[in-house]
């Protein structure tokens, strides 16, 4: 089990295989707010506390079975997609 405490801003995260799904913007209450700038949609997108597994190499870890919100990973990637 991981403390929220131990997210910090500009954390990767990643989903379960290590992929980059976005960067921490901040911790809203339950929630990781992510950054606009990983996002198709310039938009802030959150995932919840519930959907991590791990923190490991200052990269935070989701759960396999996770839903993405559409629109994250880098927007590099997103367009040569």
């Amino acid at each position: 089990m991981f403390e929220k405490f131990r997210i910090n801003e500009h954390m990767e995260v990643a989903d379960c295989k290590g992929n980059h799904v976005g960067t921490v913007d901040e911790v809203d209450g339950d929630a990781i707010k992510l950054t606009k700038s990983d996002s198709s949609d310039d938009m802030h997108h959150f995932l919840a506390m519930s959907d991590v597994d791990k923190i490991d190499d200052n990269r935070v870890y989701l759960k396999e079975g996770v839903r993405i919100p559409d629109g994250l990973g880098t927007k590099a990637t997103l367009e040569n997609a």
